[in-house]
């Protein structure tokens, strides 16, 4: 290789000609047919060629040549049919060399014009042959299939990109969204990359039409999809990110209109025990619309049968029924301050799964003999046939308690089963809860709940009760089930009940992580030998595994075995943490929206916990947990302040707050 040779090499996916002006052991200077001088290594080069110009020529005249030279080349390349060879050399076993493909492309003489228009024409039409370093290699038929179809869908993104940049554009421009008609898979890509970034598989394809786009970041997407109408100003994207279903296919809503026109009589199934004769109440929130569990107390000559009641979910969903499914995939309930995800179709779930006042229903009831002092004697399990005489709230309940029975005396019992509890090393959380809603006209609103009051107590503790005589039974009958257990909690700062708020998130802190499996053990937390949830089973799947396997056991349905109750736990497990995260997000969105019109309002708030930069700190007023930026302030673990909003951005779930 000397001063004055031609050679070719590759810049940006562009064949680039160019003269060597100096050589110095493989490195190269050269003057290019754009006119610009640049530094190569040899080895890069695509195409050396025996030709050379003269170097001390002036510096235009040898730029025109090269353009010349470059033109010639181009020429040649395309009389080259490369489809054509291809067929003529698919079959050949052996690599062709530069010089065998150039005597297959041009008849002699030939020249290094020639083995530099094979390369050209070889580089810009990469399906059929695999070209590199001067050997040529057919590729297969399925090979080109491949290509091809990698082709199309290259072409289809580019113009998805084009498309979608254009549309960004014109809804950003237009006061009213844009009239251009786009591709919904183009919002779809958007979308997806909106919702989980560089996890999605179209990431690429949404960077490339953000950057050609007038936006910065993908965050600007919500907004461009707010004004296109596509989502509102509120859309609860971790539904969507977490992939949680909103509504139930039409397999589900056809079984559903089957169950709602079934008259079932339960009085003829000879395993229930009829107690339609006995005063049931439900205890719920004003809200309620779905009724799971009930409560009866009846005086005896020797004191006193209390019973709990569960509807008997499984008596109309089935095992892999097209709804018991649905639930499965859903695993719980989700209650949100805007909406509600019911696990089971709601004309199930509030209507023929549903405790309603004055109707007949299938039960599961919990009933425990004690006497006068309220001492257990025994108890039984039994399928039942149940009906509520009673609908009340908790406020209702409340005030009725000290006044009426048998509020005041299933209070007593529960005050009595709580102090057992506690007794056998229960600890008690008791923090209070907000709950956030939304009225009709969109405002928030808001209350803070004391779950400590009588009446929430009084259901509480009889849930527990009965969750844990089920526990009872199924251990008794070597029963797998869904059992729940805790181990000790790591330090104990206090015993009974503590009111400070303080040491109730500390002792939080504290416990060991609760467990979930399939046979019985202790949960130190509960202060039980053995625990299962039993009593929600329109709300949560794991408590309609439950039922199931108590119903096994007077021989209704075959139970699950441990393994299939494994495999279940572990197929939900995912999406029953995604179910909490998406409450509990969007129950933290509606509070931090509504402290974005109290900018300037100051709280009461409770320091949690130091660190180096920030303190965390309580809202008291929303027991809403957030960070407090330090700024040189002084402050110590349990501290009460008041913090002023500075600034609450709800889509950002960002709240920034100074003392």
């Amino acid at each position: 290789m000397i001063k004055g040779n031609i050679v070719e090499y590759i810049d940006q996916q562009k064949i680039i000609c160019a003269v060597i002006l100096q050589e110095t052991k493989g490195k190269l200077r050269l003057l290019n047919e754009n006119n610009r001088e640049v530094n190569f290594s040899e080895k890069r080069l695509s195409h050396i060629s025996q030709v050379c110009l003269d170097a001390s020529a002036s510096r235009d005249l040898i730029v025109s040549r090269l353009k010349q030279l470059t033109q010639n080349r181009k020429k040649l390349s395309e009389t080259i049919n490369i489809k054509e060879l291809w067929e003529i050399l698919h079959e050949e076993s052996e690599d062709i060399d530069i010089e065998t493909m150039t005597v297959f492309c041009f008849d002699p003489p030939l020249t290094s014009d020639h083995e530099a228009a094979v390369i050209r024409a070889f580089f810009y039409d990469r399906l059929y042959f695999k070209f590199n370093k001067m050997l040529f290699v057919p590729y297969t038929p399925e090979q080109i299939k491949t290509k091809k179809r990698q082709i199309k869908e290259a072409e289809k993104k580019q113009i998805q990109i084009q498309k979608g940049a254009a549309w960004i554009n014109d809804i950003l421009n237009s006061k009213n969204g844009s009239d251009t008609i786009i591709d919904q898979d183009i919002i779809d890509v958007l979308k997806s990359y909106y919702l989980f970034n560089n996890d999605s598989d179209s990431a690429t394809v949404a960077k490339n039409i953000i950057k050609k786009s007038p936006l910065n970041s993908s965050e600007q997407l919500f907004n461009v999809f707010v004004k296109a109408g596509i989502w509102n100003q509120n859309e609860n994207t971790n539904l969507l990110s977490k992939q949680i279903p909103t509504d139930f296919s039409s397999d589900v809503l056809d079984q559903e209109k089957k169950l709602a026109k079934t008259q079932i009589n339960f009085f003829n199934d000879p395993l229930r025990k009829d107690l339609t004769n006995i005063p049931l109440i439900t205890i719920d929130g004003q809200s309620t619309l779905d009724f799971d569990d009930a409560i009866s107390l009846e005086n005896t000559e020797t004191g006193y049968t209390l019973g709990i009641h569960i509807i008997d979910v499984d008596a109309y969903i089935k095992s892999n029924d097209p709804i018991d499914l649905a639930a499965r995939d859903r695993a719980t309930s989700i209650y949100m301050p805007d909406d509600k995800l019911p696990m089971i179709p709601p004309n199930l779930s509030e209507n023929l799964c549903s405790l309603k006042e004055n109707e007949i229903r299938p039960g599961i009831s919990t009933i425990v003999r004690m006497n006068r002092f309220f001492e257990i004697l025994d108890y039984e399990i039994v399928p039942s046939t149940i009906k509520v005489h009673k609908q009340m709230s908790y406020t209702e309940a409340n005030l009725l308690n000290g006044k009426n029975d048998p509020i005041t005396t299933l209070y007593k019992i529960a005050t009595l089963l709580r102090e057992k509890r506690l007794k056998a090393g229960a600890i008690q959380i008791t923090l209070p809860e907000v709950n956030v809603w939304l009225e009709e006209n969109y405002e928030i609103g808001y209350s803070k709940i004391d779950r400590e009051n009588p009446s929430r107590m009084l259901v509480s503790e009889m849930m527990i009760f009965a969750n844990s005589m089920m526990a009872r039974f199924l251990a008794t009958n070597n029963t797998p089930a869904v059992f729940r257990s805790q181990p000790p909690p790591k330090q104990r700062l206090f015993k009974g009940i503590e009111t400070s708020l303080i040491l109730n998130f500390m002792q939080r802190k504290h416990l060991s992580r609760a467990m979930i499996g399939t046979k019985p053990e202790v949960h130190s937390g509960l202060g039980v030998k053995a625990y299962v949830t039993a009593t929600s089973p329109i709300r949560r799947y794991h408590d309609l595994l439950t039922q199931r396997q108590i119903k096994s056991i007077f021989g209704y349905d075959k139970a699950y075995s441990k393994a299939e109750l494994e495999n279940i736990l572990q197929s939900i497990s995912l999406t029953i943490a995604n179910a909490g995260r998406a409450q509990a997000l969007r129950k933290r969105y509606w509070i931090i929206k509504y402290l974005e019109s109290m900018r300037g309002s100051t709280y009461e708030a409770l320091v949690l916990d130091c660190y180096r930069d920030h303190y965390n700190v309580l809202i008291k007023e929303f027991m809403f947990e957030a960070k407090l930026p330090s700024s040189g302030i002084k402050l110590t673990h349990g501290d009460i302040i008041h913090v002023t909003i500075q600034h609450a951005d709800a889509r950002r779930d960002q709240l920034s707050l100074f003392v």
